[in-house]
């Protein structure tokens, strides 16, 4: 009950950042869920993924970190699948990257000295809006310390190129997908499917609103007016973005009506800065880090020489 209590809090009566296709397929798989009272996966699963085979699974991971960052000097990290606000609300029906994890993750990129390049690999179709507005200023606030680059792998879409849209550069590939700006809601009525099944559910309250959008009865137009009012909000908070972010004019970014763009079309949009593969350009940001650790080493070699020289002058 308490999953099913949080997957209906993060899919109905709330603005999201995300394609109209995966909010249907939530609303299809909650709906799906309520009616067959689907038990809780999370505690069964396959014994094998919860086996302790004496490894530091943790442990080993940051040392497989360490080492790629000390060889290549980039920090990669990975904005998967459908975002949502906190850890807390990351099942394993699907995969999820919460604002919190990037957050923290990009934190310790920034302060880490031996990382010269941050990555966010993009490759999401958007979700809450609640704290990607937040995350996305983070973003570009740290960008003023360390060069972030969003590398789009295969989808930004919405929330997703929300945060893309931050990044000091966004990179696309031919065949990736960026855009979708704008926001969506949806509610559920559960009034006819409870009188079908012979169930009358009365609500007192008290406080004017404190009864807008319950499923157990139609959409009231009190309703309706406030969930547009969220929805408009949070689009204009969402264009105003992407707009200062880009540096286009909010109308550029009103006009694209959420649309969708691949590849070259996206940056002929003013959405997206170069075209290239998520490998290459992660080839190359390696390649770069690489020449300029050879020239700081050259430099310094250099300086060390000149005072050698200069103390045997002495």
């Amino acid at each position: 009950m308490k999953n099913y209590l949080r997957a209906s809090s993060l899919l109905f009566n709330q603005p999201l950042l995300v394609t109209p296709d995966m909010l249907d397929l939530g609303v299809r798989w909650a709906n799906q869920a309520m009616s067959l009272n689907i038990v809780n996966i999370g505690g069964g699963g396959s014994p094998a993924l919860w086996d302790d085979d004496g490894i530091d699974r943790i442990a080993q991971q940051q040392e497989e970190r360490r080492t790629a960052i000390a060889r290549t000097g980039i920090e990669v990290i990975q904005v998967s699948g459908v975002l949502v606000s906190r850890g807390s609300h990351i099942g394993m029906c699907e995969t999820m990257t919460s604002y919190e994890s990037l957050r923290a993750q990009l934190r310790n990129a920034v302060a880490d000295p031996m990382v010269e390049r941050i990555v966010l690999d993009i490759d999401s179709p958007g979700g809450s809006a609640v704290g990607a507005f937040e995350l996305a200023a983070d973003i570009r606030a740290m960008t003023q310390q360390k060069p972030i680059i969003g590398i789009v792998n295969f989808m930004a879409y919405s929330g997703g190129y929300l945060l893309g849209s931050a990044c000091s550069e966004l990179v696309v590939s031919q065949t990736s997908g960026i855009g979708s700006i704008g926001v969506i809601a949806s509610h559920m009525d559960r009034s006819k499917m409870e009188e079908g099944m012979g169930v009358k559910v009365t609500t007192v309250f008290a406080g004017a609103h404190k009864n807008d959008l319950t499923p157990h009865e139609p959409l009231s137009d009190q309703s309706l007016q406030y969930l547009n009012d969220v929805v408009q909000e949070s689009y204009q908070l969402f264009v105003n973005a992407v707009a200062d972010y880009r540096g286009l004019p909010v109308q550029q970014v009103i006009a694209t009506e959420a649309g969708l763009y691949r590849g070259q079309a996206g940056i002929n949009a003013g959405l997206a800065d170069r075209l290239q593969s998520p490998q290459q350009a992660v080839d190359d940001l390696s390649q770069a880090v690489a020449v300029s650790r050879a020239t700081r080493q050259s430099g310094r070699i250099a300086v060390r020489a000149s005072a050698l020289n200069f103390q045997a002058l002495i």
